[in-house]
Parts: C-alpha cells; structure tokens; sequence
C-alpha cells in the first residue's frame, strides 16, 4: 500500500471544546489522510497559552495567533509590541487570523480596521505571514490591505477565501495567496471553484478551519484536518489537476508563504 500524498491544513482551530478529548486521535487521522501539518489558529490572544501548548505537543501543529474581528470590539486591543513578542516562539508562523467581518459585526467596523492595521503592521515588522478573514466586507479589506502594502510589503493569505472575484484579484495583485476550505466543495459552490481555477497556481493554500465546514461527504458534521483531502481533491479537479500534482502545488506554496514552518521542518529532521 503506497503512502498517503502529503499535504497541509493551512488553517483550523484545535484548541476549540469540538476536539476535548480527541486531539491525540484528530492528530493521528491527519497522518493517515497524508495531512502531516496542521497550523492552528487564536483568535484571541487571551488563549495564545492554550494554543501555544497544543502546538508545543504535536510534532506536526504549527500556530498563529491574533484577534479574530468579530471579537475585536470585545477583547483588549493589540498592539504591535505584542504579537512580535509572541513571533518569537519556534511555533509561530503567522499573523491572526485579522480582517474585518460586516456580516455579523458591522457595527465595529472601526475597531476592526483599527485592529487589522496592526496585526499588518505585526506581519510587517516579523516577515510572518498576515491571515485574513473577510466577510461581507469587500471594499473595505481591498482598500486597506492596499494601502497598507504601500506603506511597506508584507505577506498574506486570504484564509477561506469565499469572497467575490474582485477581492481574489485585489489580493492578487498584491502578491497574496488564496486559500481553499470546504466550502470551494460543495456542490453550489462552482463560482467560486472558477476564482481558484483562475489564479495562479502558486497562490493556493487548502485548509479547513475545522471545527467549522467540513467539505462533502462530511457536509454537516464537525470538521477536522483529516478532510483536507477531500477539499484539495475538488479543487485539483477545478484545476484541471491530478491530485498529486495540486497537493504538491499547495505544498510548495504552503512552504514559501509559511517560510518559518518549512524552516522548523528541515531544522527538525
């Protein structure tokens, strides 16, 4: 029996209550489904110890860590000072996840931009990737990550990337990545499918932010970082790809935007 192809699940959230219990199996799963890093994500520096911890214990799991923008009126404000301290752990590969969400939490749309140009300013200053969550808010996210890429580059992934064709190009342009979840697999999704089909094939990462949108046929159910497959064989079949040759893509990829990860695996080895 050949071995699992290799892959990353560039985003999820091991530390939720959705895996107590579990995570000694989660992490065991992945390996068989050829997931052999998993980077999971804070997003509220008050639980930066118990993610940290999660990543000390698994070889595999990398972390990031930020204020996530539907809280961001509800937790302290970072500052820069604090998340490049935080950069400083071996483990630490990215900035966030930021952003700005209006579906839900429009009504601190300031206190998002205010907390997203510092996370870009973090992502700046520590050369670590900047992670993006952007919902119902377009205009907005096109326009300040613009800006701010101007006032200095910095790198960036659109994580679950499910916005319109205007904010792929935007990102783009600015030499940012897209990355695929879940939801690029579900059936009414081929809009989106043809945004990924359309970027360049060196800007796409796969994730599944589980617990959340588990991709067919798990639709429904808690998600976890097994079910990167899953998504990544759709989107090879967007592309037009055979899966080895997607996963190998997004493993490159993954490697040149998470530079730090890659880095810690070679040291490792």
């Amino acid at each position: 029996m050949s071995e699992p192809i290799e892959i990353t699940d560039s985003h999820c959230h091991l530390d939720f209550p959705d895996f107590d219990g579990e995570r000694d199996a989660i992490i065991a799963r992945a390996a068989e489904a050829g997931v052999t890093r998993m980077v999971t994500i804070c997003t509220r520096l008050s639980a930066e110890p118990q993610v940290r911890a999660i990543a000390e214990t698994y070889a595999p799991v990398f972390y990031a860590a930020g204020t996530h923008p539907m809280s961001a009126a509800d937790e302290p404000m970072a500052s820069v000072d604090e998340l490049v301290a935080l950069a400083q752990h071996p483990k630490f590969v990215g900035i966030g996840e930021s952003g700005l969400d209006y579906h839900y939490t429009a009504d601190t749309a300031q206190v998002q931009k205010d907390s997203l140009r510092i996370h870009i300013a973090a992502a700046r200053e520590t050369g670590l990737p900047l992670i993006i969550h952007a919902r119902d808010a377009d205009d907005d996210m096109a326009r300040i990550l613009t800006e701010e890429y101007r006032n200095g580059p910095y790198a960036c992934v659109m994580h679950c990337f499910s916005s319109s064709a205007e904010l792929a190009r935007a990102a783009l342009d600015l030499g940012f990545y897209l990355s695929m979840s879940g939801i690029a697999a579900f059936p009414k999704s081929e809009a989106l499918r043809q945004i990924f089909a359309a970027a360049p094939r060196d800007r796409i990462l796969v994730e599944t932010d589980a617990p959340y949108l588990a991709p067919p046929p798990y639709r429904g159910k808690r998600n976890e970082p097994a079910y990167t497959a899953h998504t990544a064989r759709r989107g090879a079949e967007a592309l037009g790809l055979d899966y080895a040759e997607f996963a190998a893509h997004t493993q490159a990829n993954f490697d040149r935007l998470f530079a730090k990860a890659a880095r810690y695996g070679k040291a490792s080895a």
